[in-house]
């Protein structure tokens, strides 16, 4: 059995002194204080880990809270629910909450909103955690006890003259950044399982990946936060990159659909800047030396990420704790695209 000692780089294939040196610069930059705090880099290249190596006390059975990248893990759970027909991407979320229904009447528009809107950030609510003024800022969430009241109470959304309304945006969706649409889906799995968000996902999910450390944070309610908090080990993050990467299948078993992995990773709405958005993963094309990069990722704050890489057949995890850092998501995807995609070119 393999004993992990943190800040040791941990190799586990073969030729591991030849390939471990090609990342050399990778641990003198971020040992160096480069990128801040760096709290683990796994580089997984046509399905072995090449590169491995931790940077703080807690070393490879750390569990890593990497906040919003627990996100995509909720979409990957929403995936199975649907592949066993307890659910469609077109289901609309609130009436399956009737004890939620305001006293007054509720605006029509809002039983219309679907899951598919919410694993798009395109819902009709008005809900942007990137605008301190809104009504659905997640921070405005978290003074509350019922998050999923919260959510339904929210109002639609208004589009003044200067925003492109939904019709008229890429891909024929308004997205905004909404952490309590994707609260939501938590209560809502488990009204179409009948399972809590753990035994759901511990069965499905985890379980044939080989995850059996996980950390979830809970909603005061006491259902699983499918929005964020949720901790695992650096080495089951990338488990989960490469479960995508090979389309949905680990070891010959498919425990995600293709066609669900595919709808997932397509552009369904238009992001930040050069961003495009799937089913609660991030779509960019990196800029490189070496030219473009396409690539698919899991983000959360302060630059944690999960990069998915076709091109080179590869999954980098970036783990940190730069909750504070401006520019930490820039930060690692430099670190990405300046050393650690380099360091995979060489032979």
């Amino acid at each position: 059995m393999l004993r992990y000692a943190p800040f040791a780089a941990v190799i586990l294939c073969a030729g591991a002194n030849a390939r471990a040196a090609q990342f050399d610069a990778v641990t003198t930059a971020i040992e160096a204080g480069t990128f801040k705090q760096i709290t683990s880099v796994v580089v997984a290249r046509h399905g072995k880990v090449v590169y491995e190596h931790y940077f703080d006390q807690a070393g490879a059975e750390g569990l890593r809270n990497t906040r919003s990248v627990t996100k995509t893990v909720a979409g990957m759970l929403v995936g199975l629910a649907v592949e066993r027909n307890m659910l469609r991407l077109d289901s609309p979320v609130l009436p399956h909450f009737p004890e939620l229904r305001p006293l007054a009447a509720a605006d029509p528009r809002k039983d219309k909103i679907t899951v598919e809107d919410f694993l798009t950030m395109s819902s009709l609510l008005e809900c942007d955690d990137d605008n301190q003024l809104s009504r659905g800022n997640e921070e405005r969430m978290y003074l509350v006890e019922d998050w999923s009241r919260f959510a339904a109470d929210l109002p639609i959304r208004g589009f003044p003259e200067w925003q492109p309304r939904p019709e008229s945006s890429p891909y024929g969706r308004a997205w905004s950044y909404c952490t309590a649409g994707v609260a939501l889906l938590g209560p809502l799995l488990e009204r179409v399982t009948g399972q809590s968000v753990q035994e759901f996902a511990a069965a499905n999910l985890f379980a044939p990946l080989g995850i059996d450390k996980v950390k979830w944070q809970l909603q005061p309610k006491g259902t699983a936060m499918t929005g964020g908090g949720l901790q695992l080990r650096s080495v089951d993050l990338m488990k989960q990159g490469q479960l995508y990467l090979d389309g949905g299948r680990r070891d010959g078993k498919q425990v995600i659909s293709t066609t669900w992995v595919s709808r997932s990773i397509a552009p369904h709405a238009h992001a930040r800047d050069d961003y495009n958005y799937g089913y609660l993963w991030w779509l960019q094309t990196l800029k490189a030396d070496g030219g473009d990069v396409p690539a698919y990722s899991m983000a959360g704050s302060g630059g944690n990420k999960v990069f998915v890489l076709p091109a080179q057949d590869a999954v980098v995890v970036i783990t940190t704790t730069n909750f504070q850092v401006r520019g930490a998501h820039p930060l690692s995807d430099k670190l990405l695209t300046t050393l650690i995609l380099p360091a995979l070119a060489r032979p």
